[in-house]
């Protein structure tokens, strides 16, 4: 995928990584970047087009799709998190309901939205934001790697639907990065500069999955330790 005179829309990208992904497009030489936001007034970087778009909206996506038609790469970073665990009678079911509804079948309507648009503009790519915790669940992440496991199943299956119109997909796995969303959390975290830009060199070269930082790496090696680092042995 070739950056330089893309047209791009990233979704979630108000603040955050999704900022720095518009960001890093731009820097890039991205011809148009589209940036969905829920709430478009919250998109202030210059040089980009505001977008009303909230992944959970058939109504937004759809319209989303009618006005982006000439996009050759979306990138699927609008997430969401939530610490209630999965046992827990008052919250844990509406919490993973939740997290699908945005996590899996945002991404899943996103890709049905504008697959035919990526095809009609060449094929272009798909670039779906996971996570180090697709492959591995902590205390307080529970629902949140059920939401990202299923989303990395998903990003695998539309890579093979999506090969025969040409359409890279790239899936970008990450530990904890630098953004509101985990500043609770005390822990190392990735600059969102650096994921972007790992992600961007990852579809220039044409990769199908990029482990944006040390974590993700370690994380993805340790399926081969005994036990595999997946089980949560203590």
């Amino acid at each position: 995928m070739n950056i330089q005179g893309s047209i791009a829309l990233v979704t979630g990208a108000n603040r955050g990584l999704g900022l720095a992904y518009a960001k890093a497009l731009l820097d890039a030489g991205a011809r148009k970047v589209y940036a969905g936001a829920r709430d478009p007034s919250t998109v202030t970087l210059p040089g980009v087009i505001p977008v009303k778009l909230d992944v959970t909206n058939p109504q937004d996506i759809a319209a989303a799709a009618a006005l982006c038609t000439d996009v050759n790469l979306v990138i699927n970073n609008a997430g969401i998190t939530g610490a209630s665990p999965l046992l827990d009678a008052t919250e844990g079911d509406s919490t993973l309901r939740r997290l699908l509804e945005t996590n899996l079948h945002g991404i899943h309507a996103m890709a049905v939205a504008f697959a035919p648009v990526l095809k009609a503009n060449g094929g272009g790519a798909l670039v779906n934001m996971l996570s180090a915790l697709s492959w591995v669940s902590l205390d307080t992440t529970s629902a949140y790697s059920v939401s990202k496991a299923a989303a990395w199943a998903l990003t695998n299956s539309l890579r093979n639907e999506l090969r025969a119109q040409g359409t890279q997909v790239l899936a970008v796995h990450a530990g904890y990065i630098d953004t509101d969303m985990v500043s609770h959390v005390d822990a190392p975290k990735s600059s969102p500069a650096d994921i972007a830009s790992r992600t961007l060199e990852a579809l220039a070269s044409g990769a199908q999955e990029v482990l944006a930082d040390e974590t993700s790496r370690q994380v993805k090696a340790g399926f081969a330790a005994t036990p595999s680092l997946y089980l949560g042995v203590a």
